[in-house]
């Protein structure tokens, strides 16, 4: 049976809320990010055992403990520095807190996007970000080794604005780090942005034990203008591409979860509302 749920803060910070709507759609999965007034990994003692004896409560699992860790940080930052050190300090209370809530999976992003990264022609001369990509690799291998230590795997994001934005350089990530502790956390939506199409060409990137989670929305981009919309599930750009990843996913026996981010709202700014009127479509297909 297929694992759905939901990012929690999606429908709202406040925890018990969120897990009450969750339950009245049949989702069994409470993905955590923003819990009340603070990021994960950031939660006092005394909050994250409210958070735990609610997940208890409402009978639900935490998939994966979803901060945004090395988030925006410069290519220049070294292992060591000040900034490297307080986001491995964060990702150590996030690896905490999975190891309190039975998580097996904790998020991580990749630094602040640089465009280009290879090229050839000239290109390597006058386009190339020189370094960015070997930077990246020192970045996260620290992060790699916490893991093994901790005995917990990392997802990092396809994310807007980050060195990794689509499937082809998370594999790529995962491949020249050499390790079986960072998994590709898929979100076809940010992918838009690079034209990484998310069938069959994203999907068919990951497959061979790279997918590690996914995080499912709906988006209209316009790459020229700088423009992102993010639009009703089904009424979007990956509208007839869901479907068809959703069959290979179940065809394939991926066994791990799938979140709906649920970042959309009808203009009113009410993302339960938002939520409300995406969560039968997502189910409809991924369920």
């Amino acid at each position: 049976m297929t694992k759905l749920g939901v990012i929690t803060n999606g429908i709202s910070r406040d925890l018990e809320h969120a897990l009450k709507v969750m339950k009245e759609f049949g989702l069994d999965y409470a993905e955590l990010q923003f819990v009340w007034d603070k990021e994960v990994g950031d939660l006092d003692a005394g909050q994250r055992k409210r958070a735990l004896n609610l997940v208890r409560e409402y009978d639900v699992k935490v998939p994966c403990i979803s901060r945004h860790v090395f988030g925006s940080i410069p290519m220049s930052t070294q292992p060591g520095s000040e900034l490297h050190n307080s986001h491995m300090d964060g990702l150590q209370r996030c690896i905490d807190m999975a190891h309190e809530f039975d998580c097996g999976i904790v998020r991580i992003m990749s630094g602040k996007k640089e465009m280009i990264l290879w090229g050839s022609h000239g290109a390597e001369d006058w386009n190339v970000a020189k370094g960015a990509w070997d930077s990246l690799l020192k970045i996260v291998e620290p992060a790699i080794r916490l893991a093994e230590k901790e005995n917990v795997t990392l997802v990092v994001e396809t994310g807007n604005g980050n060195m990794i934005n689509s499937s082809w350089t998370a594999r790529k990530l995962i491949d020249d780090l050499g390790t079986d502790r960072l998994k590709v956390l898929w979100d076809p939506a940010n992918a838009c942005f690079c034209h990484e199409p998310m069938w069959p060409e994203g999907y068919e990137t990951l497959k061979g034990g790279y997918l590690g989670h996914v995080h499912i929305k709906d988006v209209q981009v316009d790459t020229p203008k700088a423009n992102l919309e993010v639009r009703k599930m089904g009424e979007g750009q990956l509208a007839d591409l869901f479907q068809p990843a959703a069959d290979a996913m179940k065809a394939d026996g991926y066994d791990g979860v799938i979140s709906y981010e649920s970042v959309y709202h009808p203009g009113n700014g009410n993302y339960e509302e938002g939520f409300r009127s995406c969560i039968g479509k997502f189910k409809e297909i991924f369920g």
